[in-house]
C-alpha cells in the first residue's frame, strides 16, 4: 500500500478531503493533526475499521479508541446519557483537549470501544480534522498514530515514518500546538476522574466539581475506561532514565553520565543543564526549565530524536507535576518503564 501525503494548507485541500472522507466511508485509514498528536482514524461505526485500525498500530484489540466529532450535537447521537456536568464541560471545553467518558447507544460497535458499554469522546480544535469529520460524515475512531508502544506522533513525519505502508493517507496539518494528548475523564455522582492526564489542566476541572486520580495512573495499571493506557507507551529506541526532585541534585545527577566511558548517553534535558553539557554530547533540549507548555510542545520530537541519534541510554530531565507537569510526567513515566530517580534536598 502506498500512503498518500497531502498537506492540509494546499490550495486544493477542501477537493481532496472530501476524497479523504470517501476513504473513510468505505473502512479505509487516515492519518489526521489534531491540536494534541496526530491521530490515525477510520470510521468509528465500522468494526472492520477499527480492526484495520488496531491492524495497523499493531495494538491489542481490547484497548479502547478515542471517537473524534464535529461537535456536540454529534456527541449526543453516540451517548446513551449525558449529564448536565459532562454537557457543561463539552460546552466551555470542545473543541479541545479533553475526552470524556459516557456509556454509549449500540450504534457504537465493540470494536471501537474495546467490549465496553462505554465510549470516549472527543472534539478536536485543528481545522484539518474538523473538515475530515465533515467530509467523512461519521464519527472517526482515531488513537495516536503510531506503532503500538513507541512515541506518539507530532508531526506528519512522525506518522509517515511509522505507518507509511500501512495506511491509505495522512494529511499534515503542521506540528501539533501542544504536544500531549487529551485529558480523559468520566463524570459520576457530580465529581470528575481523571483517566489519563494531558493537555487540560486538573487545576481547571476543579472549579467545575471535585477532581479525583484513578489510581492506576500513579500505581503502573491502567483503567481499561482510558484509551491508549492500557499496555506500555511512548518507548523511545533506548532505555531511558528520568531524574526530578530537588534542582541542584537533579542536574548534578544528570551531568555525572557526561563523564562516564562505560556507554553511549543521550540527554533529553532543560536549556539550563544543556549549557553545561560537554560540546560533543548528544543532547535533546525541551526548553527552559520549568516550562511545562514548551516542553510539552517537544516532548514526543524529544523521544523520536533518539531515533535518528542513537545512544545506549537517554538521561532525561523531569519537571515538577502541577498543572501540565502531571501529563508530562507520565509519559516520561511510561517511556522510562517507571524508571523515575527522585533527587531529594535533603
Amino acid at each position: 500500500m502506498k500512503t498518500e501525503l497531502i498537506s492540509a494548507s494546499a490550495a486544493d485541500f477542501p477537493e481532496k478531503v472530501q476524497k479523504l472522507g470517501e476513504i473513510i466511508r468505505r473502512g479505509g485509514l487516515v492519518g489526521f493533526p489534531t491540536e494534541t498528536v496526530y491521530g490515525l482514524g477510520g470510521n468509528a461505526l465500522d468494526g472492520e475499521a477499527a480492526k484495520k485500525i488496531y491492524a495497523a498500530k499493531g495494538r491489542p484489540s481490547d484497548n479502547p479508541l478515542i471517537v473524534h466529532v464535529a461537535d456536540a450535537a454529534q456527541a449526543e447521537q453516540l451517548a446513551a446519557a449525558l449529564s448536565p456536568l459532562e454537557k457543561r464541560l463539552m460546552k466551555d471545553f470542545w473543541p479541545g483537549p479533553l475526552t470524556l467518558v459516557v456509556p454509549k447507544k449500540d450504534i457504537i460497535p465493540p470494536e471501537t470501544s474495546g467490549g465496553l458499554d462505554t465510549v470516549a469522546l472527543r472534539c478536536p480544535v485543528h481545522p484539518a480534522v474538523q473538515a475530515l469529520i465533515r467530509a467523512a460524515g461519521v464519527p472517526i475512531a482515531g488513537p495516536s498514530a503510531n506503532l503500538s508502544g513507541k512515541p506518539s506522533p507530532t508531526s506528519a513525519e512522525d506518522v509517515m515514518h511509522d505507518l507509511g505502508g500501512r495506511i491509505d493517507a495522512v494529511i499534515d496539518g503542521g506540528p501539533c500546538r501542544i504536544g500531549v494528548e487529551s485529558t480523559i475523564i468520566s463524570c459520576a455522582d457530580d465529581r470528575i476522574t481523571i483517566y489519563r492526564p494531558g493537555g487540560l489542566p486538573i487545576e481547571v476541572l476543579e472549579s467545575y466539581a471535585p477532581v479525583e486520580i484513578d489510581p492506576g495512573i500513579q500505581s503502573g495499571s491502567a483503567h481499561p475506561k482510558a484509551p491508549g493506557m492500557k499496555y506500555r507507551h511512548y518507548a523511545p529506541a533506548a532505555p531511558m532514565s528520568v531524574y526530578v526532585g530537588d534542582v541542584e541534585k537533579t542536574e548534578a545527577a544528570i551531568l555525572a553520565f557526561a563523564e562516564k566511558t562505560d556507554k553511549t548517553y543521550g540527554f533529553f534535558v532543560s536549556e539550563e543543564t544543556a549549557e553545561k553539557l560537554p560540546p560533543e554530547s548528544v543532547v535533546f533540549i525541551w526548553g527552559k526549565r520549568g516550562d511545562a507548555g514548551s516542553m510539552a510542545h517537544r516532548l514526543f520530537a524529544g523521544l523520536h530524536y533518539f531515533n535518528e541519534h542513537p545512544v545506549d541510554q537517554i538521561i532525561g530531565e523531569g519537571i515538577d507535576s502541577s498543572g501540565l507537569g502531571l501529563a508530562i510526567m507520565n509519559r516520561l513515566t511510561k517511556a522510562s518503564g517507571y524508571h523515575i530517580i527522585v533527587e531529594d534536598a535533603k
